[in-house]
């Protein structure tokens, strides 16, 4: 549109009256370390809540993503399919696409989950393969999330910084940008590099260390 303005005569710019989308800058995150989040979770006193919690923290899913699970979405493999996206807009609920393409995929979650995952639905009286799992709202979600950290003696953080904390845990675990990209359903690499480049601090130093190591332990050539 500006290269119309300037070179096709066009009389302004009509784009301009929408603002510029997005943040220039996205909101600091704040992170729990899995001890903060043991204490938080042990807060909490509803089993339904307690285990959305415990699956945004060890899978790194969306809130959106977790609110339209459905039982089919839980594969007898202990993998979760991620393809829809729960959203309530004026009193109606959406399920969406999701945000992209690579956010529609399928995660492994350890057996600890899965088995409470079956646990929990096995106490839905009638509950059908396509209704959802959890009945809340994400801004439910947002409330609980103060209501036990402060209980826990916690500084409260967003419901999406849980999934910051899991990006943190699989960084400090030592899983590659590439393997936490696809888990977490990032469009690219990148994305990834440039949300949490902070948290390697000493990446380089650990890879300078690894090649020390490694030229120690060539054999010595023969005088």
């Amino acid at each position: 549109m500006n290269y119309a303005v300037t070179h096709y005569s066009l009389a302004f710019n009509p784009c301009k009256a929408a603002g510029s989308m997005g943040k220039s800058k996205a909101e600091e995150m704040h992170i729990w370390t899995q001890e903060q989040y043991e204490k938080f979770s042990g807060a909490i006193q509803k089993s339904s809540v307690k285990l959305a919690f415990d699956m945004l923290f060890y899978t790194g899913m969306r809130s959106g993503e977790l609110l339209a699970l459905t039982p089919a979405d839980i594969l007898p493999t202990k993998r979760v399919d991620i393809n829809k996206n729960y959203a309530k807009v004026k009193g109606e609920e959406l399920f969406l696409e999701p945000k992209t393409p690579k956010a529609k995929r399928c995660i492994s979650i350890p057996d600890f989950l899965y088995d409470d995952i079956h646990e929990y639905i096995s106490k839905l009286y009638g509950i059908g393969k396509g209704d959802r799992i959890f009945y809340f709202t994400k801004s439910a979600l947002e409330k609980e999330i103060k209501r036990a950290s402060e209980k826990a003696g916690l500084q409260p953080i967003r419901v999406h910084d849980l999934r910051h904390s899991h990006a943190s845990m699989l960084i400090e675990l030592g899983f590659s940008p590439l393997e936490i990209a696809d888990r977490l359903g990032h469009e690219s690499v990148k994305t990834t590099l440039d949300t949490y480049s902070h948290l390697y601090p000493d990446k380089d130093q650990k890879l300078a260390d690894r090649l020390n190591q490694f030229r120690k332990t060539l054999p010595e050539e023969n005088p």
